[in-house]
């Protein structure tokens, strides 16, 4: 009898053994049965036997999905992308619970890396929230990035953003790629930019200002639920490293810190260029003011986030070459394929990773027939997590400007190349910004005359020309410095928006308010609280934090240097081109082969020498324009700074007025 009963209850005990087994996630079994505490052995183990292969097939199936709907946008699409979102937040959500339960006390002081692996996968973000929360952002999500994607505006002046399809012919009809943005660019039609401008905003930003509040609700909770204060401090996380004492107001004063150092050399260019329009717009009432902000709707972008397309009135020294090569490559009728392949010949000049077969099989590299399906056009990389599948989408038209971005996305790719055989959560850019520097830092030697010439894309430049030299700067400058600011206002606005300084109430009052700060641009239209205007760039509709791009603005110049440096380059850091430098090239692959699986300050230091984010290599590049800008601006009597009007009245607001008012009545009253 007594024997039945322990036979009985060993019986029990085994069949729970077995049941707990396979309460784990499928394809997860625990390390080997042990009483003892698990150790960093069965922690590599289970990543590597348990977790990869998994990890590796589930997100691979995810990003397929997301690419579908990316370059087929339809219901149906949606409703498959959301899904495969859910399933791969429910497997984050099992990994992680199963890890912090089975590995929470493993001693890793041997073995920072494994430490690292662990600290990412117990982090979840969105995949916190409960299943209907989840699914919800998710929806919130696709419908932002919806309204951005398949928005239209009228080319005739005074049709409403709404009423495109019933009032407006359809050879009126605009997308953004590539109608709205060539008519931006090209056009000095004062009144139809304004138009443009304002339709955008309305047919975008307006539709999801209700959406993005939500959104801010639930990734505030997601990160919360990680231990983060807000989603911001989230999002900054990719640049702090506690173990090196670098911590998230590090970061923040160290951007902060290098925005000041940068900031006089943007305020030269900023009023070299507000004296230029007031010349170009001589009776736009926005540019009366001749110590305001620009209207935002002159500057040749939509975002005015870069200011390239001004130079045809703008240029220095106008009887010199234009340095916008983009007639000559209509010219030799470039291909948007040609460019892909002259991009990837570049690269493996440097001895870097060439473009495998299947990226030229499946990448979408044209815009496809509207008739045929609609896509999101913004240029984007994607990784596959296969270690074989890499992609670009764009909609590549024939100008200098996307041959620069051909570049950017192919050094995106060429960081997934160099870093495929990490495991998956180190499958990164060693911090946001270093994903975005690669492209353009080799794009600084591409766009150089030098480089231009070797295309044959530039016909007699003289390079002892002064007048020249000035030219290539300030086209580089109106690229890469007119871009700093609305790199840091895009995040320093979402950042406060997160942390609820910014009410919902008061969402796009303050956008200008940073916008102003940061970039001496104004409105061109009176704006309220029923506009959403943050939501009529991709980034705000589509969960991108932008921060990286003004880290990468910066980095990319220390990138460049230190580049420079190791193909032997001697002479200006500007007239720089590393072109077929394999000692460059090698120099750049260590850096990247790492991934995230070190601290960024790591991979800084292997390729530059030095642990910190540096301007110093970026203002050396520009110092000939500073000094020149400066002179220029005091030959013209121009002031550097702006006024804090966010309407473009041409004049001090009311309110600022009334605030001086009260002052003046305080002082006799004293």
């Amino acid at each position: 009898m007594i024997f039945r009963i322990l036979l009985g209850s060993f019986l029990v005990f085994a069949l729970s053994l077995v049941h707990a087994e396979r309460a784990l996630p499928q394809g997860i079994r625990s390390p080997a049965k042990r009483e003892v505490r698990a150790t960093a052995q069965d922690f590599f183990d289970y990543i590597h036997k348990d977790y990869q292969p998994r990890a590796e097939k589930l997100t691979a199936e995810d990003v397929e999905a997301s690419w579908k709907f990316n370059t087929n946008i339809t219901a149906h699409n949606e409703q498959e992308m959301i899904a495969s979102s859910e399933k791969v937040a429910k497997f984050d959500k099992e990994i992680a619970t199963y890890i912090r339960a089975n590995f929470k006390d493993v001693d890793f002081s041997a073995n920072a890396t494994l430490k690292r692996v662990r600290d990412k996968l117990v982090l979840l973000g969105d995949a916190n929230l409960p299943d209907a929360e989840f699914s919800e952002l998710q929806t919130v999500e696709a419908r932002m990035k919806n309204i951005y994607s398949t928005a239209k505006v009228c080319k005739t002046i005074g049709v409403h953003a709404d009423d495109v399809e019933d009032k407006c012919p359809k050879e009126h009809q605009l997308e953004l790629e590539p109608g709205i943005t060539q008519l931006i660019q090209n056009s000095r039609d004062e009144p139809l930019l304004k138009h443009l401008w304002k339709s955008w905003r309305d047919a975008t930003g307006r539709h999801m200002k209700h959406d993005y509040a939500r959104y801010v609700v639930l990734k505030n909770k997601g990160a919360q639920m990680d231990g983060y204060a807000d989603n911001g401090a989230a999002w900054r996380s990719t640049y702090v490293e506690p173990d090196l004492e670098y911590l998230d107001q590090n970061f923040i004063d160290e951007a902060e810190g290098i925005w000041q150092q940068l900031k006089p050399l943007y305020e030269q260019l900023h009023a070299y260029v507000r004296h230029s329009l007031q010349t170009q717009y001589p009776t736009v009432r926005g540019l009366r003011n001749p110590k305001g902000p620009i209207p935002a709707h002159l500057l040749g972008n939509m975002w005015a986030q870069q200011w390239s397309n001004l130079q045809d009135f703008s240029r220095p020294h106008p009887d010199k070459p234009s340095l916008d090569v983009t007639p000559a490559m209509v010219e030799k009728n470039y291909t948007a394929n040609g460019m892909f392949h002259m991009s990837d010949d570049f690269f493996a000049s440097l001895g870097l990773i060439r473009m495998p077969g299947k990226f030229w099989d499946h990448s979408m590299l044209s815009k496809p027939d509207p008739k045929e399906r609609l896509v999101v056009c913004h240029a984007s990389a994607w990784d596959f997590y296969n270690r074989e599948d890499f992609r670009i989408k764009q909609c590549t038209d024939i100008r200098m400007k996307d041959f620069i971005t051909v570049h950017h996305e192919m050094g995106h790719v060429e960081y997934f190349l160099q870093y495929k055989d990490q495991w998956i959560p180190f499958r990164d850019g060693a911090n946001d910004g270093f994903h975005e520097a690669v492209g353009d830092t080799l794009a600084l030697s591409v766009s150089t005359p030098g480089h231009l010439e070797k295309l044959g894309l530039l016909k007699n430049y003289n390079s002892n020309d002064k007048d020249a030299e000035i030219n290539f700067m300030f086209s580089t400058a109106l690229e890469k410095i007119a871009f700093l600011p609305f790199g840091l206002v895009m995040d320093m606005y979402r950042y406060d928006v997160f942390n609820g300084k910014i009410k919902t109430t008061e969402l796009n009052a303050q956008w200008w308010k940073y916008v102003n700060k940061y970039q001496g641009i104004c409105s061109p239209v009176g704006r309220s609280e029923d506009d959403f205007d943050p939501g009529a760039k991709y980034h705000t509709a589509a969960d991108v934090p932008y921060m990286r791009y003004f880290v990468s603005f910066v980095i990319q110049f220390q990138f460049h240097e230190a580049l420079c440096n190791a193909a032997g380059h001697k002479g200006e850091l500007h007239t720089c081109d590393i072109d077929s430098s394999k000692a460059a090239g090698k120099l750049m692959a260590d850096a990247l082969s790492l991934g995230s699986s070190e601290p960024w300050q790591v991979a800084m230091k292997k390729l530059t020498g030095q642990e910190k984010m540096d301007a110093g290599p970026l203002m050396k590049f520009f110092k000939p324009l500073q000094d020149w800008l400066r002179k220029e601006n005091d030959r013209r009597k121009q002031k550097a700074g702006w006024s804090d009007d966010v309407t473009c009245t041409g004049s001090r607001t009311i309110a600022s007025v009334l605030a001086l008012v009260a002052l003046f009545v305080l002082s006799l009253l004293r």
